[in-house]
């Protein structure tokens, strides 16, 4: 077993011995054991379970990329304030300066990336269980908490005649081609459009006017039509049981963003305006850009108002003598 293997090793039994629990859930209550779509739910189950319990891996990273942008003009102005200033103790005074920053506002650069990191070993490890299947089935093994009868029920399972094993460009499972071929198409379709949908909804809706003239948008903007691409390609390689688990984890996160652009948007972009006037419209105060609660601060300051307006004493007015 090489390094990475050893690695992954317990990420693959937690995989495994997740779907295997779907999987004998479903069989208890009557579906067939090696039925093609008792597997399938069990892929889908495998991953809501999974996402679901990133979720607050998920939440605190949206916390991490709002405290990035509320920090972006105080950087713009650090580095103006550095620029063309190449020598040594200067670059050595902007870091201490940025590190101040970071710390006094609980945020950092790495925060906004450290969720994905946690994310990538169990991604990792759903790939390595589903595309291995067929090998160790041949090869009379098992895969994590999956003993070989599992894998070879796995194996020889089947959806609109299609084997859970099999991929466009390989085959295999010796089931009928042409479902292969049809469902494998209409999976990386969906998976690619999903995909393409989210980045499209992100870009369109949740970046602020600085972030779409910023030069590292027409990067963005490049990678939202080849990432698709270049999942698309791959996707002719992935059997159809991997095709099935990217599919639902593509509409999760597309639902996800949705919920995300919708309750917690990006300072300054069109959603966080839309949000507001909705807000304002039906009479509600305005929610924390960092956690999508009511915002204490902007509370606290509308009460003050109220109580310093009250507490000014109104003169009254003097009524007119007639004279007699």
């Amino acid at each position: 077993m090489d390094f990475f293997e050893t690695i992954m090793f317990p990420f693959k039994w937690l995989v495994s011995i997740i779907m295997v629990g779907f999987h004998e859930g479903l069989t208890l209550i009557g579906m067939p054991a090696a039925n093609g779509w008792t597997w399938t739910l069990s892929i889908i189950g495998l991953v809501l379970v999974i996402r679901a319990a990133l979720i607050p891996v998920f939440v605190k990273q949206i916390k991490a990329q709002r405290g990035m942008q509320l920090l972006q003009p105080d950087l713009k102005k650090l580095q103006d304030k550095y620029k063309g200033k190449t020598d040594q103790l200067s670059r050595q005074a902007m870091a201490q300066e940025q590190m101040a920053m970071y710390k006094k506002h609980g945020t950092n650069p790495f925060s906004a990336c450290l969720p994905m990191l946690i994310q990538m070993p169990f991604f990792f490890a759903l790939f390595q269980v589903l595309s291995g299947i067929s090998n160790n089935a041949k090869a009379g093994q098992g895969v994590g908490a999956m003993s070989h009868d599992q894998v070879v029920q796995f194996d020889e399972s089947s959806i609109f005649g299609a084997p859970l094993s099999a991929s466009l460009l390989h085959g295999g499972g010796g089931g009928n081609q042409t479902a292969v071929w049809i469902l494998s198409i209409v999976m990386i379709l969906a998976m690619t459009a999903s995909q393409f949908i989210t980045q499209k909804q992100i870009m369109a809706k949740n970046m602020s006017e600085e972030a779409m003239a910023s030069p590292f948008m027409r990067q963005q903007k490049m990678m939202l039509y080849i990432l698709p691409i270049v999942f698309g390609v791959g996707g002719i390689n992935f059997p159809i049981g991997v095709l099935i688990y990217w599919t639902t984890t593509n509409l999760w996160t597309m639902g996800q963003q949705f919920f995300v652009i919708r309750r917690m948007p990006t300072p300054g972009s069109p959603a966080a305006k839309a949000l507001a006037e909705r807000r304002a419209a039906k009479g509600l105060p305005a929610l924390s850009i960092l956690t999508g609660k009511k915002d204490a601060a902007a509370d606290a300051e509308a009460e003050a108002a109220i109580v310093e307006a009250k507490g000014q004493r109104v003169q009254p007015q003097r009524k007119n003598r007639k004279k007699k």
